[in-house]
């Protein structure tokens, strides 16, 4: 796993992204999944608040780093696990509940940042956090801006995501079971499971250029590539 999680920073490493470590804290092993660890936008910091407890002292941990390194922090009220459950498109946050966070959180971060928050429900157990089914392929927006995986979401969501995105990439269940779609992407590199093989195809005819990374291990812990990943957003 620790050889894994290397090859995904050296990816990024190669690509030339700014990259910030946290350290990890002894009997917090999920602390990996930096996805969770709350949610940044314009340098305010909306810490997390987990729904298991095994998971819980990962949100403080989380806050002190984000103090430490500059951003404003936002105490959360409600349960919410993250960037897990908060994806921005455009001036848009997307954000998924059903199974980890509260629809309650989605309000508390349309305040802190006065921007549109559309709420998504996520249906299937599998996929139990936003980014393990929905992801970002250009940030600016757009009709074919994303990908997801429709059988995750409730009937209501899925008429906001094919109004909103009627271009956007469907990945095939077999992607998405490999969290194929638990993936971070620039605008033009977008970085998934090395084993997403029809995402990858999918993605190339788009015009992205795909990077296969091996995280299996990690996937036993039920991450990937985007749940090791918190972008920090000034």
């Amino acid at each position: 796993a620790v050889r894994q999680w290397g090859s995904l920073y050296a990816k990024y490493q190669e690509l030339g992204f700014e990259i910030h470590l946290i350290d990890p804290i002894p009997g917090l092993p999920d602390m990996v999944y930096a996805a969770n660890g709350g949610y940044v936008l314009d340098g305010i910091a909306y810490g997390a608040r987990f729904e298991y407890p095994e998971r819980q002292p990962e949100g403080p941990a989380y806050m002190e780093w984000f103090r430490a390194n500059g951003f404003e922090v936002r105490e959360p009220v409600h349960t919410n696990e993250g960037e897990g459950d908060m994806l921005l498109v455009g001036d848009t946050i997307f954000a998924g509940t059903g199974f980890r966070t509260d629809p309650a959180a989605h309000r508390e971060v349309a305040e802190i940042y006065g921007r549109e928050v559309v709420t998504l429900k996520l249906i299937d157990p599998e996929f139990y956090h936003l980014d393990t089914a929905f992801a970002v392929l250009d940030s600016d927006g757009g009709p074919g801006s994303v990908a997801f995986l429709p059988k995750a979401f409730d009937a209501a969501s899925l008429d906001i995501l094919d109004e909103r995105f009627p271009d956007a990439i469907h990945v095939t269940d077999a992607d998405a079971a490999v969290l194929g779609l638990n993936s971070f992407s620039d605008g033009k590199n977008v970085i998934i499971a090395s084993r997403a093989d029809d995402f990858a195809r999918q993605l190339r005819e788009r015009g992205y250029v795909p990077h296969g990374v091996d995280l299996s291990e990690l996937l036993l812990g039920g991450g990937g590539v985007k749940c090791c990943t918190l972008e920090l957003r000034g």
